[in-house]
């Protein structure tokens, strides 16, 4: 058994791959038990050692809807101080982002659906009014030189209204671009993608003025398919992929959604491929390792499995 793939470069991938990574806000957000703020700062410090520049650090929402991260104060203070890292977190409306803003925060992300039904159940608004609600939050920001990434969630399937079409998606991803977000996160939310959807979606936004530098994708892994849906934008020359340490999260208002893409294997998968991300695999996955401890489970991960030999 080898702790790194054999490097065998394929054509027409991009050289280097920007993770997002997600663990310490969707990740951690559906842990039952509280997860002390101190073990979440390490957390980040951790995968921030592994040489992820980019981690997601806590939401800036209202404690009675994720009370996991109602330590948002008393986290982003311990975490803001590290060098070389963009630490974005989520902000919900006005409220959320003046919090964040007093706390010095420079990358704020905002949370869409590209369909009705889930707008609802998430965020209690249409989708016009969730629009309507992110105009002042992404010009505010926007205004104070503040990074804006716009989450679209149910990109690909959603469970009340079943597959969602392309143009449908296309329209709401133009609308939270219009309004200044500087990136777009693609949300396969219940993991129903498969890579032929991912490219058609891919070259239908191409086709409506999206740039592809412009998009991300963020894939669950429910029927195994992130990996092979992950490729299929990497060949369509997508260079930002969310993704989990450890496959930790899901998303705590559609149930049929589990974990998010485990970090580890979408690391292997590109270590393998030769593109660069300047991850430490070996660190990534202690860090895995230690996080699963302090859960009191195993991690979902099969790389981290492999790698530590975790039943």
């Amino acid at each position: 058994m080898t702790d790194l793939p054999m490097v065998v470069p394929a054509q027409e991938l991009p050289p280097r791959v920007r993770i997002h990574e997600v663990g310490a806000r969707d990740g951690l957000q559906n842990e039952k038990a509280t997860v002390p703020t101190e073990v979440k700062a390490e957390f980040i410090r951790r995968l921030a050692a592994a040489g992820l520049t980019t981690i997601e650090a806590t939401s800036f929402v209202h404690p009675k809807w994720v009370p996991q991260l109602a330590d948002a104060e008393a986290l982003f203070p311990q975490i803001s101080g590290i060098e070389g890292v963009d630490l974005p977190v989520l902000v919900p409306n006005e409220r959320g982002l003046d919090r964040a803003l007093e706390l010095g925060a420079r990358r704020i992300a905002v949370f869409g659906s590209a369909t009705e039904t889930f707008s609802q159940k998430n965020l209690n608004r249409s989708v016009a009014e969730s629009l309507t609600m992110f105009e002042p939050v992404i010009a505010r920001a926007k205004a104070g030189k503040v990074h804006v990434r716009g989450y679209l969630s149910m990109c690909f399937g959603d469970p009340w209204e079943g597959a969602v079409p392309v143009h449908q998606v296309v329209g709401v991803a133009k609308a939270l671009l219009d309004l200044g977000c500087d990136e777009l996160s693609l949300g396969d939310t219940i993991g129903v993608a498969t890579p032929g959807h991912v490219q058609a979606l891919l070259a239908a936004l191409n086709e409506a003025g999206v740039p592809t530098d412009a998009l991300g994708v963020h894939f669950h892994d429910t029927y195994g398919q992130a990996l092979s849906n992950t490729l299929a934008a990497l060949q369509h020359g997508v260079t930002t992929v969310d993704a989990s340490a450890g496959g930790l999260g899901g998303c705590p208002y559609a149930k049929s959604a589990t974990g998010n893409l485990a970090t580890e294997d979408l690391v292997w998968m590109l270590d393998g491929l030769g593109i660069e991300t300047g991850v430490d695999l070996a660190e990534l996955t202690a860090t895995s390792v230690w996080l699963a401890e302090q859960l009191g489970r195993p991690s979902p991960s099969r790389t981290v499995r492999a790698l530590s030999h975790q039943e």
